[in-house]
């Protein structure tokens, strides 16, 4: 059963810092759920997780974790450096009705004006109840941080307007990049084609890169070495 969600930031901070060092099959059994044997067919199960620890409302919608206090949970897998080991999804991305959405409009925008970072080892030799739960991170992005972002997703949402979707890799954006999103490349939704018209396309979504996400980390915990 899910805690009650924090009523302030500081209430939100308690609790997370209360599970640095904890293992997930501690928070696991405290409630009553089972720890799976490895993430491959529960990716999500993590994120859920601190969720219902950190009593966490929005579940999928596109909004705020913690919508009352305005903060993003983002768990985050580190290997025993603090480096990230994988890109961190952000959100569903819009493939149709765009015209005009700004990026102050946009949910990526919305996710990311405070973030609660959560880090977790995540390297697969330690099983996934032994992993522990690290010290987190409450981070909003800075003036140069929040422009790259508004950069990339406009270049992003532009090769998207004009029908490119499809040629949108991973490679492109310097900090957020688009990639798809879904359980199997059968699944498809709406996008706009290169004439203009509907087209069916494999879903996408957002990620935070690798170096964008280990720049955030090394800037809080190890502030004498980030570059």
């Amino acid at each position: 059963m899910p805690k009650p969600s924090p009523k302030t930031i500081h209430e939100l901070m308690l609790r997370a810092n209360a599970m640095a060092g904890v293992s997930l099959a501690d928070i696991a059994a405290e409630h009553h759920i089972p720890v799976p044997k490895d993430l491959r067919r529960d990716k999500g199960w993590v994120g859920q997780l601190i969720e219902l620890e950190l009593g966490a409302l929005a579940g999928s919608k596109p909004e705020p974790d913690f919508i009352h206090l305005g903060v993003e949970l983002k768990t985050i897998p580190i290997d025993k450096l603090g480096k990230p080991l994988e890109t961190t999804y952000v959100t569903v991305a819009p493939l149709t009705d765009i015209h005009g959405l700004t990026w102050e409009q946009s949910v990526v925008f919305h996710k990311l004006q405070c973030v609660l970072w959560v880090p977790i080892e995540g390297e697969r030799h330690i099983p996934v109840g032994q992993r522990r739960i690290g010290t987190p991170l409450l981070w909003s992005p800075s003036v140069k941080e929040m422009a790259l972002l508004k950069q990339d997703w406009e270049e992003i949402m532009e090769k998207i307007a004009l029908g490119n979707v499809d040629n949108i890799t991973a490679r492109h954006g310097e900090v957020l990049q688009l990639r798809p999103k879904a359980a199997n490349s059968h699944t498809l939704t709406e996008s706009i084609g290169p004439d203009g018209n509907i087209q069916l396309s494999n879903p996408r979504g957002f990620y935070l890169k690798i170096p964008f996400t280990q720049k955030i980390l090394s800037n809080a915990f190890l502030p004498n070495t980030a570059s």
